[in-house]
């Protein structure tokens, strides 16, 4: 049985999740569907066909007025790229037109054992870049285009962001440079689409698998440390919390478009 709307109920939405199987997407589906009101679509994407069917037989389950989707796609390759798009375009126009919300949080560290100097092997490099910034531009430019420009209706992108969009670490020159190009890839969207409300969102470190990885892969000693610290000492935020503000933030909707924010800057 579906729970009564509560005063946080948003408008009919369709709504976009990439990365939607684990970690923060997962916990940020779960936080973001019994907001959505009544005829809402959620289309779900992410690599795990298992963990996706399993995530959206729950919300469907629980939110009768809710129309949940998935497609499981590798965003990193070609194919996997064009079915996401290709979804993107079937699912967005049946939708509600009022109002969209696309979040791009997939991503990945890369080899995080590499230096800089290790880093010579462009298919690897161009694999990585496919994956963490090309998938998130044709999603979103796609994701905008099927939705359409109405009067009236509300459009709103979110890149889940890191602090490593602004600050170098150590054996993470792949993800840091994915990260600030994704930030800078989205404030030329803000800049060109002055209705689109365009969020950089950083959500600080997560207890999660990526990060179990930082802790134990980083090939920097000194940066593996601080990953252990950070654990050891309970300073790790759970992905609910970091997802509840995220929703926060886009509930009050103040934030200048195309902005970094970071989760602890709330």
């Amino acid at each position: 049985m579906e729970p009564e709307p509560g005063p946080g109920r948003w408008p009919a939405t369709s709504c976009v999740v990439t990365g939607a199987s684990r970690g923060f997407g997962r916990s940020l589906v779960r936080l973001l569907a019994p907001r959505l009101d009544h005829g809402s679509v959620l289309l779900l994407l992410a690599r795990s066909a298992a963990q996706l069917a399993e995530l959206a037989a729950e919300l469907r389950d629980t939110y009768s007025g809710l129309r949940v989707e998935f497609v499981a796609a590798d965003l990193g390759c070609e194919q996997g790229l064009r079915q996401a798009t290709a979804a993107l375009r079937e699912v967005l126009p049946a939708g509600p037109p009022g109002r969209l919300l696309l979040i791009n949080n997939a991503g990945s560290l890369g080899d995080i054992s590499k230096t800089f100097l290790d880093l010579t092997n462009p298919d690897e490099i161009n694999s990585y870049f496919a994956f963490n910034i090309t998938s998130a531009l044709c999603l979103t430019s796609s994701a905008l285009q099927a939705f359409g420009k109405q009067p009236g209706s509300s459009r709103m992108v979110v890149n889940i962001s890191s602090l490593c969009a602004l600050k170098p670490f150590k054996n993470w020159a792949l993800y840091c440079s994915g990260k600030a190009a994704r930030d800078m890839m989205f404030q030329v969207l803000a800049l060109e689409e002055p209705d689109v409300r365009v969020l950089n969102y950083a959500p600080g470190p997560l207890d999660t698998d990526m990060q179990l990885l930082a802790r134990t892969a980083t090939g920097d000693a000194a940066m593996r440390q601080i990953f252990q610290n950070l654990q050891e000492s309970g300073q790790l935020i759970d992905c609910s919390v970091s997802a509840q503000k995220l929703l926060k933030l886009l509930e009050e909707d103040t934030f200048c478009s195309g902005a970094h924010v970071d989760f602890y800057s709330i």
